[in-house]
């Protein structure tokens, strides 16, 4: 039995400007196709019936049904007695293994592909297990000598911090949810960016917290007024940011900007929840940051988020928090409702691991680097009228398209075998349609084809022609 829903006033926010040269039914359709192909209408979501989601969108019932009718022809939606359209996938959305097999190139994550260092940390790991096996089952909080090497780590950048407050989890997302669920209540304010990353949205969203959205840009960043605004005069119970690296801007919060922030949120009791999943993935920040908790001179609460899925792979689920300790005794007491701990054996391949993460950081940030000069180059050549920012750090890049077409785009280019995020997925009620993300995790040869796929979709969103010199006939 289907019990989530979506609103025709939540899905109209969603669908934003819609309409195109198409037909309105195709149009509306197109929409709500991308909506689900990108996870802002999850599957198994019963959708507003017909005659309210007209009434919402100010047009007839029929383009309604016609447009529900072609979303059911093509398996993205599905008649439930007593339970209306529900949405659905057709087969199996294109994933990592299944989208390189078919011919796809899935641009809709920013990921870099497993260190090549990962195959022996986890046969090493193995030869370590078995001393385990008597004594660790459910490990809630973490294996004793990760714990101290995540803490060392912290020690060693200019934040010093003891094992007892770490907390090894299933990822940086398994920790954001957890303490999204144990600081928030329903009705509660959350201060959170905009744009931002969509997953940790949907964490303070899901725990029922009211969301206060304070803008970042790729070119300016944080506006140090607005965001100390924000806090004083909202008195948010959490604020969740990503101050190196921003997801998806790439900005970086200055050191000025961040005591600020320390400062209000000492005054409100606000608790900051802060990212640093991609803090070390610095290219050529011309600045040096230490963790953001250490830059705090008031006092404030500070619990940070970790992990090597950004760094390592995002195939090893795990990460941790930094938090004093009776925020990681509250965290562990609170953890089994949803799990049981962490892999011990994901754990050992981790400890394997970051000894050798100087060397390891460095091999990553040469990828980087190269995809994101080529990516530069190939967006100036071809679109200068596109706002395409140089990012110094992180895993991509925030573009301008100077018309409001993302979602259009990023169907268009799935037709030609590119899965590509749109704007509005990391922003709030169909925000961002000006903006594309693009990463700078795949390397030269991948990037150079996707912006081949975006170039054609390009053409046939606006109908205009697209030089023969601006499409890539061989890599140059």
């Amino acid at each position: 039995m289907v019990d989530v829903h979506i609103t025709a006033r939540a899905l109209s926010a969603l669908l934003g400007s819609w309409r195109n040269e198409d037909a309105a039914y195709r149009s509306l359709a197109d929409r709500v196709r991308l909506l689900i192909l990108d996870g802002r209408i999850p599957a198994d979501t019963r959708l507003p019936a017909e005659r309210d989601l007209a009434e919402r969108l100010d047009v007839s019932r029929t383009t309604v049904t016609a447009a529900y009718r072609e979303l059911r022809d093509n398996g993205f939606l599905e008649s439930v007695r007593g339970s209306g359209s529900v949405a659905q996938l057709p087969g199996v959305r294109p994933g990592p293994v299944t989208a390189r097999r078919s011919g796809y190139l899935d641009f809709s994550k920013a990921a870099l592909p497993a260190i090549g260092a990962m195959t022996g940390a986890a046969v090493r790991a193995a030869a370590r297990l078995p001393r385990y096996l008597d004594d660790f089952d459910y490990d809630t909080i973490g294996l004793p000598e990760l714990r101290a090497a995540i803490a060392d780590r912290y020690t060693e950048a200019g934040l010093p911090t003891s094992p007892d407050e770490i907390m090894v989890t299933l990822g940086a997302q398994h920790a954001i949810g957890l303490i999204a669920r144990t600081h928030l209540s329903r009705g509660d304010r959350a201060l959170i960016e905009h744009p931002t990353y969509p997953h940790a949205h949907d964490a303070l969203r899901s725990a029922g917290a009211r969301l206060v959205p304070i803008p970042v840009t790729a070119e300016g960043g944080w506006n140090d007024d607005d965001l100390e605004h924000a806090l004083d005069n909202s008195s948010p119970t959490l604020a969740y940011l990503m101050p190196d690296f921003h997801n998806p801007t790439g900005a970086s919060m200055p050191l000025e900007t961040r005591r600020r922030v320390c400062r209000a949120a000492a005054r409100q009791g606000t608790v900051l929840l802060i990212d640093e999943t991609t803090r070390e993935l610095d290219i050529d920040r011309p600045d040096s940051f230490p963790p953001f908790a250490a830059t705090d001179d008031a006092g404030a609460k500070i619990i940070t988020v970790g992990s090597v899925g950004k760094t390592v792979w995002g195939g090893i689920r795990l990460g941790w928090i930094r938090a004093d300790r009776g925020v990681i005794r509250k965290l562990v007491a609170a953890r089994s409702i949803g799990d049981l701990g962490t892999p011990i054996l994901e754990q050992l391949t981790v400890l394997e691991l970051l000894p050798d993460m100087t060397s390891i950081l460095e091999t990553r940030r040469s990828q980087l680097r190269a995809t994101r000069d080529r990516l530069e180059q190939l967006l100036g050549d071809r679109y200068p009228y596109w706002d395409v920012p140089h990012v110094n750090g992180g895993l991509s890049a925030w573009v301008n398209l100077g018309v409001p077409v993302s979602s259009q785009l990023a169907l268009a280019a799935r037709n030609q075998g590119l899965l590509i995020a749109s704007g509005p997925r990391f922003g709030i009620d169909g925000a961002f349609e000006r903006f594309i993300r693009i990463p700078i995790t795949y390397g030269v040869d991948d990037t150079e084809r996707a912006i081949d796929a975006l170039a054609i979709a390009w053409q046939s969103i606006l109908r205009a022609p697209v030089p023969e010199s601006a499409l890539l006939a061989e890599v140059v």
